[in-house]
């Protein structure tokens, strides 16, 4: 039997609901997170964004299943020529690299290398650009000033740059790899959340958090700053593709892992570039395994984008 209260309640408007993407509002409201699911389900480039995403984990995660060799077996080393090397065979599905390993594994291992440099170094940036965020946001004063020029001078630096200088202090070692990039983030993250955390402080619920006596530490940690990452969070997933393109670039420059045998797309392209006239497969498939991966990871994080901030919807 229908109730009174749905006989009173007006039904919605076409145009509304249309421009609404005819969602119907329950009773109790929609979180943030809810509606931006919602809207992501019905967005292509994310859905396009995140199958790319989760194929690339996924080959990551099942490297060792999915890849017929280890990454560093060379015992095919005397089948190359320094004229060529030989190509798809039915043992090899991509043919052989430049040091008489398979091709096909190499590729599968380098995502692995990939996801976890690009992963953790934007964790490290994530972190680090936190703390400061919340430094110059929360407390503001002399110290919002003294956070943000020092922000300032590490955004006059170019993050590829900045990342090849600490690299090349740091040593030819994966754990350099991460923490250059990371602290190349590190000023981005930090801009980004103190904005959003200034754009939040002077909400009605940090009012009401005031008029109650809470203190200032508990406002500004139980309540603002969870109320300001998802703009950060965002960022995280669109610098995850710059992350592995810059491992990739960090690995041309010669400050990658030492070992020629590494799987990692950067350094496939560096150990190819000596047969790009005779084998240019050997630099086309790791680029392209890094072109289709950040393209990913860019098309998931500019859905999420538009999906969390009403002002950049199309």
């Amino acid at each position: 039997m229908t109730s009174a209260l749905e006989v009173m309640r007006p039904s919605r408007p076409a145009a509304l609901a249309a421009l609404m993407g005819d969602v119907e509002a329950d009773d109790r409201g929609t979180s943030l997170w809810r509606g931006a699911f919602v809207r992501l389900r019905r967005n292509p480039s994310a859905i396009i964004g995140a199958v790319i995403v989760l194929v690339f984990v996924a080959i990551a995660l099942l490297a060792p299943l999915i890849a017929p060799y280890p990454p560093a077996d060379t015992d095919w080393i005397d089948q190359v020529t320094p004229s060529s090397v030989p190509g798809p065979s039915p043992g090899h599905l991509l043919g052989l690299g430049t040091f008489g390993t398979d091709l096909f594994s190499q590729l599968v291992y380098g995502a692995r290398a990939s996801l976890v440099i690009g992963v953790v170094s934007t964790a490290l940036g994530l972190f680090g650009g936190a703390v400061l965020g919340t430094l110059a946001g929360g407390l503001g004063g002399w110290v919002d000033t003294l956070v943000m020029r020092v922000v300032d001078i590490l955004l006059s630096i170019p993050s590829l740059l900045l990342a090849v200088s600490i690299a090349a202090v740091l040593g030819l070692r994966p754990s350099a790899i991460m923490i250059a990039i990371g602290a190349a983030q590190v000023p981005i993250f930090a801009r980004l959340l103190r904005g959003s955390m200034l754009a939040q402080r002077n909400q009605d619920y940090v009012l009401a958090s005031r008029s109650l006596g809470l203190k200032r530490q508990a406002i500004i940690l139980g309540h603002v700053l969870p109320n300001s990452l998802g703009p950060v969070i965002v960022q995280a997933t669109l610098t995850l593709a710059t992350a592995i393109i810059e491992v990739a670039a960090l690995s041309y420059l010669g400050l990658g892992a030492p070992d020629p045998a590494t799987a990692e797309w950067g350094r496939m392209l560096v150990k190819a570039q000596d047969r790009l006239q005779s084998d240019p497969h050997l630099a086309l498939l790791p680029g392209i395994c890094i072109a289709i991966t950040a393209l990913g990871f860019t098309l998931f994080g500019e859905a999420l984008r538009e999906a969390l901030d009403p002002k950049s919807r199309r």
